[in-house]
């Protein structure tokens, strides 16, 4: 098993990943958030894998998780292993026996599977966040309770990732469904926790830090400086005040002298003393198991990168900070558009990102370019991605739709609307489109398109004027023809022919239509575009601070 590469993107299947790859207790803090869609009709998801009208139905998995060879051989291995804890065994058994063979048992063997690996990487101080919704939270939790011992269960988390909805004329007949749940276990009681505090209440701020200080502006309550039980210096006269009948004072003269000095004292109508409480000065209410004051991600958000099931970063930060401490290592297996990366880098941990498409290691290497500038990309490794002509083509020969998501991804280009990653993406309805990059260039801001194709087999004049033609069917500004083979003469004179795109902005022109070959790209060859391409919004640059990881 190789060494632990700390800030690392794994381009691959996560199981594969932590098996080869991640040495036991090696990790302080995991986060995951697999891919599940439950926003379907929930019994749609436990029909039997029999018949072309339940597989047409059941959409929700995306090609991730269907009872196929896959996972019942995932499953064998579950029952019969000897790697496998014999709890474990006895638990998956029991749970197929009760829920039966579909698509939530697919996903209850996969995550077992991991989860287990994923155990076995964590530290003895370490810790887990298993983020989920109400579709599957209640088996995950038998699960993890198998794995993890029910004694090192810290806490369901419930977040409330949307506003409120009502799905009524929609025929619902449930309250609108808009929390998701965290399942956080320690590895043992060693685990570590940082308490965290969170704001107070506006009402609470109202009602209780009425006061606000003339000279400073501060908001401060007042507390009983009296005690019920007499102590040492607790009897004593203080500008001709005594504590009530049956009181003392709660500190000595000396004390409240020291109160005087500071300004801390606050006088009753009755001349009595009263202790100053800043609400600067409190941490806030101690961290509770209901999270509602992070925002979701939404349409408007300066975060927002256009993602499906992006995170909010003040969620990770969170997690994170109360879980682990600067210098950590912190483990994402399902890293998507890499909020969990991100967080890390910006608190001062270590991380390790694993995806299975190449379309989620191009959006956290853009994403971490964009937020900490270009020199992070020497402060972490990518493995699984092509890195010559080679492996290209051996990409090409094994899954040419993730060939196409990593060939865009050379250019900055996303995938047309609907496909994220899916083999069932709409690909712009095979009309010539495979991937997109939007930019801006005059004064109304309207987003311009830039087409992209790939092609990964043999390519001909035909293609060039194909492309020409869907540049000018869908007005798009500029075309970009991207081939694992390398062109004839004949196509790179039908792409001069189509002329050049004047930008206004720059006052240039670029070539219309450009060829460009994967080892071209491989060699830092870069399509000639206007520089302010809009493809995925842009994460906004990370403010230097002490948290802040060294690129080192």
């Amino acid at each position: 098993m190789s060494e632990v590469f700390q800030n690392t993107l794994y381009y691959g299947d996560n199981l594969q990943i932590l098996r080869e790859h991640l040495p036991a207790e090696s990790v302080d803090l995991i986060y995951l958030d697999p891919p599940f869609n439950s926003n379907r009709n929930y019994n749609v998801l436990f029909r039997e894998e029999s018949g072309d009208e339940a597989q047409a139905q059941i959409t929700a998995f995306d090609d991730t998780w269907h009872w196929d060879t896959t996972a019942e051989a995932t499953y064998h291995e579950l029952v019969t292993s000897p790697r496998v804890p014999m709890q474990v065994s006895k638990m998956i058994g029991a749970m197929r026996d009760i829920v039966g063979r579909n698509q939530i048992m697919a996903y209850l063997v996969m995550m077992t599977a991991r989860l287990t690996e994923l155990h076995r990487v964590l530290k003895s101080t370490g810790s887990l966040y298993l983020h989920c919704d109400s579709t599957a939270s209640h088996y995950l939790k038998v699960v993890l309770d198998t794995i993890f011992g029910i004694q090192n269960f810290r806490s369901e988390i419930v977040w409330k990732r949307a506003y409120a909805h009502n799905d009524a004329k929609q025929g619902a007949k449930q309250p609108g469904r808009i929390h998701d749940i965290l399942l956080f276990y320690g590895k043992s009681e060693r685990s570590k926790w940082n308490p965290v505090f969170t704001a107070y209440r506006e009402h609470y701020v109202a009602s209780n830090y009425r006061h606000i200080e003339p000279e400073t502006g501060r908001r401060f309550k007042t507390t009983d400086l009296t005690a019920a039980r007499k102590g040492g210096d607790t009897l004593y006269s203080w500008k001709g005040n005594k504590p009530p009948k049956g009181r003392y004072w709660a500190y000595s003269r000396a004390n409240m002298e020291q109160f005087e000095r500071e300004g801390r004292l606050y006088y009753t109508k009755q001349g009595l003393p009263r202790l100053k409480q800043y609400l600067d000065e409190m941490p806030g209410v101690h961290l509770q198991s209901i999270w509602d004051d992070i925002p979701p991600v939404s349409a408007r958000k300066a975060e927002r990168l256009g993602y499906p099931t992006q995170k909010p970063l003040a969620l990770l930060e969170r997690i994170i900070q109360a879980s682990s401490q600067p210098g950590d290592v912190v483990l994402d297996p399902f890293c998507g558009c890499g909020t969990a990366i991100v967080a890390a880098q910006q608190l001062g941990r270590h991380w390790i990102g694993i995806d299975i498409t190449h379309l989620a290691t191009a959006m956290n290497k853009w994403r971490l370019a964009d937020r900490f500038g270009e020199e992070i990309r020497q402060a972490y490794t990518v493995i699984g991605e092509p890195i010559d002509l080679g492996s290209a083509r051996r990409l090409a020969q094994d899954d040419r739709y993730q060939f196409q998501w990593w060939a865009l991804s050379l250019v900055r280009a996303r995938p047309p609307s609907g496909e994220t990653g899916s083999k069932k993406g709409k690909k712009g309805a095979d009309q010539g489109i495979d991937g997109m990059i939007s930019f801006i260039d005059d004064a109304d801001e309207k987003p311009k398109q830039i087409l992209v194709q790939v092609k990964s087999g043999a390519v001909k004049t035909s293609d060039i004027r194909d492309l020409r033609g869907v540049i000018e069917r869908e007005g798009a500004a500029i075309g970009i023809f991207i081939t694992l083979e390398p062109p004839t003469d004949a196509m790179k004179r039908e792409a001069l022919a189509s002329g050049f795109y004047h930008s206004q902005y720059w006052d240039r022109k670029y070539p219309r239509l450009q060829i460009l070959t994967i080892e071209e790209l491989l060699n830092d060859k870069r399509a000639e575009l206007p520089p302010n391409n809009i493809t995925f919004r842009r994460d906004r640059r990370a403010p230097i601070n002490g948290d802040q990881q060294p690129l080192v």
